[in-house]
């Protein structure tokens, strides 16, 4: 399954990690990850309505972004979900490794220390682990979401611009949202574009429309934070929570 960019010598885009009890300090946090080097790190936000049993959602920055600067995207909803935000920095100032080297590697080794480092940071089983992002941030969670569908239960994609699977793994749900009128990713060359081949390969795929560019608006992120944590909503246009 592939999108731009393409190409050989992709690699698989695999983690090694795999998801295990939590038993860090429990309470309210917003911290950097402190896992970086240089100016590239990232950030560990715990909201007060998180508990024992908390969702994760590790959340992927746009180019030439950061974690702390783009989770406002979806900062609120997760205040009202109670999810735990895990915000790392690409290892590249512009963009993440499968952009910039049109091949997975120092990003997705990055993920694997990030993720085991929240064994002694946070508290919870990981049962619900999601991966998202926004715009290059959204790609690269759906390109190394279903490489890792054993890892994240759900992907959470903020108008994408492609996808790149070199070997699927798992059937992970797939949310996807977009504007109708985005400037930078146009809707018809990237989302509805490999949306109708996600689901022709069998996945579980929210798509959300919405009239607007190259943004996540407030209640589609909320909207996609319901339908990841409620059960699944049907495919006839029903809304999570309906």
């Amino acid at each position: 399954m592939a999108g731009q960019p393409g190409g050989d010598g992709l690699g698989p885009g695999r983690l090694e990690y795999r998801a295990r009890p939590c038993a860090g300090p429990s309470g309210t946090r917003h911290e950097p990850l402190g896992m970086g080097e240089g100016l590239r790190d990232g950030v560990l936000y715990v909201p007060d309505t998180a508990q024992s049993d908390a969702p994760v959602l590790v959340f992927l920055h746009g180019a030439t972004g950061s974690g702390a600067a783009h989770l406002r995207a979806v900062l609120a909803a997760a205040d009202r979900h109670g999810v735990i935000l895990v915000a790392p920095d690409s290892r590249d100032e512009q963009t993440w490794d499968l952009i910039v080297d049109r091949r997975f590697g120092p990003d997705v080794a990055f993920l694997d220390r990030v993720l085991e480092g929240l064994g002694t940071r946070i508290r919870t089983d990981m049962r619900r682990l999601a991966l998202g992002g926004v715009s290059d941030g959204a790609s690269y969670a759906l390109s190394v979401g279903l490489s890792n569908g054993d890892v994240f239960e759900t992907v959470l994609a903020f108008s994408p611009g492609f996808i790149v699977v070199p070997e699927p793994v798992g059937r992970p749900r797939v949310f996807v949202s977009h504007g109708t009128h985005d400037p930078i990713l146009p809707i018809d060359a990237c989302s509805r574009a490999f949306v109708p081949a996600l689901r022709g390969a069998g996945y579980d795929v929210w798509f959300e429309e919405f009239d607007g560019g190259h943004r996540v608006p407030p209640p589609v992120a909320d909207l996609s934070m319901r339908w990841w944590l409620e059960a699944p909503g049907s495919q006839d246009g029903r809304s999570p929570g309906s």
